[in-house]
């Protein structure tokens, strides 16, 4: 870690890519295959590190976070798919922390361009960057990189381990390995006969692996289909095992408390109530907070309730006046990036009308269902973590530093998750959890959250201003020039995760605005840090979550303004920049049936965003009635290049659609005193199931690449929604949650 933190002091820049494969590193060190974390138990083989086999049958090792996208189901597809087994054959585990499970893609999302225009050697440049994450440990599940990372890495992993297999078996037979077949766990003869993968394994692990190419789309048998979930028994029947419901023999539970004054610490604690409680074994003081011990989770969450406890004040700014002054004064400063300017913004042509609008979107928590927790157990010379992760590695290093032990001697167990967001690639409530065990030690603790301390202690969606002057001549969009301040979420992450500085252009502050495939002739788009400090980090759709709501709002008000169809008034303004951009929008205007006559009381909306490399449209469809203002459709186009389950597209994009309209509605984070107000979901509403509306997907490929699809129907849905109001109301949101302005059904 020394080596790559100077490396990192002296070059890596946020949004440029200043550390290029080997030249940082060494090209052989980036390259090299990193070691098979797994070991066969006996009378089996590891094909490599995503496949093994032994007498029980077949593991797949599918080392993404599975926290409802279905993101085990798709990987064990793209492995059983050259393996020539079913899903019905085989078990999926997430695996152990390790190198081998380095994810790919992410690094290459540093380099600055547009997504849409990447050209076929820059594509190749973003592939070399991504092997920068074997060597910065990021195994990471997030920033929709899961189809990209995976698509050839798994299907290769399967085709080495059949053609391995072969091999064995083509040995044994004394025929050439290309006379043989497999199907369904099985190498066939020539004459018919069967050799079991399970009986080739052992002998297959000793060998090289061998390479082979992959089967073209047309021979898929599982790929392109529709999947049932691997995990959807289990999670019917109540079986399957979320970090809440991990039990180990002898354990205790914990509950905390930490600073609600976020940055403060803890003056006194008085702990004499708590501890004369029965069922209660030990109050551990954090530092910033305590922990209590006891027999089950209610019991310890109602004993810290009874502990006695003065906290000290937060650093942060008083209240939301303060803080968001704070983000409006960064515009005083330098632009930290300027990632686009086309033409010249300051000299529109003449004619042209100039309009200008502020828009001011709140902070906001990723709100799991599932709070955090995590589960420890500590010996001395050895710590066992079971929890739900986004990031294992960075968990396992972290609570290695903690409990003062090596990074090796440390065991993260991830478990199933209640939704991550973005919040479980943080390792704080593990963190918590390791030092809590370490005060018991040789006895595994369960540390759990309250929904309290989940929503008053989160790494935030970053509140943020912008600012926008934009020109219409003719009815058509002729300027754009946009300002948007907010914290830097990105610079934050890197230094928890990495211990990175962060130097450069921010680009996910102005994801979302910079990169919108639009052809306007004159379009600039900057972006600034606010000087805050308040924790913020990745959630759902990052940066995009407010970029695509303002960018696309004020082209909507340049559409009003210019006397145009907003539907068409976007068209045009793309003109012929990228073609899946168009055909999603053209897509979602059918689907609507947006050039129809509208029903009395009601407006339509159109929301489009690039972002993840997916180009996604949306039309909402919003109805005036009694209770309030009703969501009532929702068509949805988005283009993913492959569409390896379609399914399993639909549900993420209606997912990322129900987050985002949640959010847009109701979600809101406000600090008093440093202090989060909203304490539970009676503060922080989302749709329910009689306001969330009836929903139509669409899915195209046409993209040359294949893209993710877990974040990028949020943004969209959000602006849609706005607009839609505006439409109806004839009254243009220039702030979120919207339920703050309008009376919205509940």
């Amino acid at each position: 870690m020394s080596r790559i933190g100077k490396i990192a002091r002296r070059s890596f820049l946020i949004g440029s890519a200043a550390l290029i494969g080997g030249v940082a590193f060494g090209a052989y060190y980036v390259s090299r295959p990193a070691p098979n974390p797994l070991t066969a138990p006996k009378g089996g083989g590891t094909l490599n590190p995503f496949v093994l086999i032994d007498p029980q049958g077949i593991t797949l090792i599918a080392p993404k976070a599975e926290m409802g996208q279905g993101v085990h189901t798709t990987w064990a597809a793209l492995i059983a798919e050259e393996l020539d087994v079913d899903l019905d054959q085989v078990r999926v585990l997430h695996g152990p922390a390790a190198q081998a499970y380095y994810n790919s893609v992410v690094m290459g999302e540093v380099l600055p361009d547009k997504g849409y225009d990447r050209s076929d050697f820059t594509h190749a440049v973003a592939e070399q960057l991504g092997k920068l994450g074997k060597v910065m440990n990021m195994q990471l599940t997030g920033g929709s990189t899961s189809m990209p990372d995976g698509f050839e890495r798994m299907r290769a992993a399967g085709a080495s381990a059949r053609e391995t297999l072969k091999e064995v078996a083509a040995k044994r037979l004394g025929v050439a390995r290309a006379q043989l077949r497999t199907e369904r766990g099985e190498v066939i003869a020539p004459d018919g006969s069967r050799l079991p993968y399970a009986d080739l394994a052992e002998e297959a692990a000793t060998l090289a692996p061998i390479e082979a190419p992959l089967r073209p789309k047309s021979d898929w048998r599982l790929l392109g289909k529709t999947q049932p979930r691997i995990d959807m028994l289990a999670k019917a029947t109540g079986t399957a095992t979320f970090g809440i419901d991990v039990r180990q023999k002898g354990m205790k539970f914990a509950a905390l408390k930490i600073n609600p004054h976020l940055g403060g610490k803890m003056i006194r604690l008085d702990d004499t109530q708590a501890r004369q409680m029965p069922g209660v074994d030990k109050v551990v003081n954090l530092g910033d907070g305590f922990a209590v011990i006891a027999t089950n989770t209610w019991l310890a969450m109602q004993a810290a309730e009874a502990v006695d406890v003065d906290w000290g004040p937060s650093p942060h700014p008083a209240d939301m006046e303060a803080i968001f002054g704070k983000i409006a004064k960064s515009f005083d400063g330098g632009a930290n990036s300027t990632l686009r300017e086309d033409g010249n913004v300051e000299e529109p042509p003449l004619g042209t009308q100039i309009i200008s609008a502020e828009y001011r979107l709140p902070y906001l928590a990723h709100a799991t269902m599932e709070p955090m927790n995590a589960t420890a157990l500590y010996s001395g010379i050895r710590l066992d973590l079971w929890c739900g992760n986004q990031a294992p590695i960075f968990a396992r290093n972290a609570c290695a530093e903690a409990v003062g032990l090596e990074p090796e001697q440390v065991e993260v167990h991830t478990t199933l998750m209640g939704g991550g967001f973005g919040r479980r690639a943080e390792f704080d409530f593990s963190v918590y959890a390791a030092r809590v065990a370490k005060e018991m030690a040789d006895t595994p603790v369960q540390l759990t959250w309250s929904r309290e301390e989940d929503m008053s202690h989160d790494f935030y969606r970053p509140g943020a201003v912008a600012r926008y002057r934009g020109g219409v001549k003719d009815g058509k969009a002729v300027m754009i020039d946009g300002q948007i301040a907010a914290q830097g979420a990105t610079q934050q992450a890197m230094g928890r995760w990495l211990g990175l500085p962060a130097a450069g252009p921010d680009k996910g502050t102005v994801d979302g605005a910079y990169n919108q495939p639009y052809a306007i002739p004159n379009y600039r788009i900057r972006g600034y840090l606010a000087d805050l400090d308040l924790p913020v980090g990745f959630w759902r759709s990052v940066g995009a979550s407010f970029n695509g709501v303002m960018f696309d709002w004020f082209l909507d008000e340049m559409a009003i303004a210019a006397k145009a169809d907003p539907l068409a008034f976007r068209l045009a303004a793309m003109g012929e920049t990228y073609a899946p951009a168009r055909a999603v929008l053209e897509a979602v205007r059918e689907m609507s049936g947006w050039t129809g006559p509208k029903p009395a009381n009601t407006g339509r909306g159109v929301g489009f965003c690039y972002s993840f490399g997916v180009p996604t449209a949306t039309v909402i469809e919003v109805v005036d009635r009694d209770e309030g203002i009703a969501i009532s459709r929702a068509w949805i186009a988005a283009d993913v290049g492959t569409a390896l389950d379609p399914g399993n597209l639909e549900q993420q994009f209606t997912g990322a659609l129900a987050y985002g309209l949640s959010a847009a509605c109701f979600g809101e984070i406000t600090f008093t005193g440093g202090a989060v107000d909203q304490q539970n979901f009676p503060d922080y509403d989302a749709l329910r199931i009689h306001t969330m509306p009836k929903v139509e997907v669409k899915i195209l490929e046409t993209q040359a690449h294949i893209t993710g699809a877990g974040e990028p129907g949020t943004p969209p849905a959000m602006a849609a929604l706005g607009n839609a109001i505006f439409d109806l109301t004839g009254t243009r949101p220039r702030r979120l949650p919207l339920a703050g302005d309008f009376d919205l059904m509940s």
